[in-house]
């Protein structure tokens, strides 16, 4: 089961697509998101933006300024500031 994942920053939509695992750095720590998860928001820190793409191909982002939303298996992080690493 894929988690559907869509980072935005302010002014752009940085990624969007289907994943295994996100990573991301809340005010609180790391959280991993997978398909399933219980429903999270939660404030964004400063960070990478760790992506697993179904086939295993990583996505790394950083990101700033804004929040992550889970919700069923949709998985948004808005930040003020992002951009794909690699």
């Amino acid at each position: 089961m894929a988690l559907h994942v869509s980072l935005v920053s302010a002014d752009a939509e940085v990624w969007t697509g289907e994943a295994t695992l996100v990573i991301a750095k809340t005010v609180e720590g790391e959280i991993g998101f997978m398909a399933g998860h219980e429903p999270v928001l939660a404030i964004l820190a400063e960070g990478q933006v760790r992506i697993t793409q179904e086939d295993g191909t990583k996505v790394l982002a950083n990101a700033q300024d804004g929040f992550v939303s889970m919700e069923g298996d949709a998985l948004t992080i808005v930040a003020g500031n992002a951009a794909l690493v690699a």
